[in-house]
Formats: structure tokens, sequence, C-alpha cells
């Protein structure tokens, strides 16, 4: 399970290892994370963490461009930089070179009733920071 902060609203996520082994592994090394996490620009009603030119080594596995609110995607680069996407209402992935598809690796369970309240918040008041750290 995942503990994830963005200012005062806390959620928790299943990793999704089962359907995303690959992209679980990749997201673990990467713990904790600290980070800031800004709205995304052609998604719709989402979020991202952008990572840049970070290289995972990993390719697509349980990938989908229409993730539900609450459903992480870990992108691994290409088309678009490497990030995360963090959906908090109706998503559509994509980027400025068209639709994307990002691994779909873990799942909020507890805190959905605060994603509408996270994604006004960063559309509203520009980056927050956000903190992912795994709880045993």
């Amino acid at each position: 399970m995942i503990e994830i902060a963005v200012g005062d609203l806390r959620f928790v996520a299943r990793l999704e290892t089962e359907r995303a082994p690959k992209s679980v592994a990749r997201f673990r090394a990467m713990l904790p994370l600290n980070s800031k996490i800004i709205q995304a620009r052609w998604s719709g009603e989402a979020c991202w963490i952008p990572f840049g030119e970070l290289d995972l080594d990993l390719g697509y596995e349980n990938h989908t461009s229409y993730p539900a609110p609450g459903h992480l995607l870990l992108y691994p680069g290409g088309i678009s930089e490497t990030e995360i996407l963090f959906p908090y209402g109706s998503t559509v992935f994509a980027s400025k070179a068209g639709q994307l598809a990002g691994n779909h690796f873990a799942t909020i369970y507890e805190g959905n009733d605060q994603l509408a309240a996270m994604g006004h918040r960063v559309l509203w008041e520009g980056a927050q920071e956000i903190t992912f750290t795994e709880r045993e």
C-alpha cells in the first residue's frame, strides 16, 4: 500500500502488482518520493508529476488512455516525457503529441472523496507538494 499526501489531503492506494509488476517495481524503487504535482495540460481532469527524460527502462503493461479517477498511471516516456498521471475526474491521457497510454500501477481506495478537492486546489492554487511513502 502507498500513502499519498498532497498538503493536508491524504490518500491510500493499492499497488497493482499482478497487473503491472514491472511498473510497480520501478515505482517502488523511487520511494519515498517527494515532488510537485501540477495540473495536466491536455488530459482533462488530471494532475501530473513530470520526470523529464528519466529512463525507467519500462514498456507498456496494464496500460490505458482512459483512467478512472484515482487510477494512477506511470508513463514510461517515449512520445512524451516520463510522468505519473493522477486523474481526479474525467480524463483522456494525452500530450501535445496526441493521445498517450500509461501503465495503471496503483488504485486509490481511501480518500476518493478528496480527489475533486485536490484537483481544484492544484488547478486554482498551482503546484502542490506531493509525497508517496510505502505502508506495510
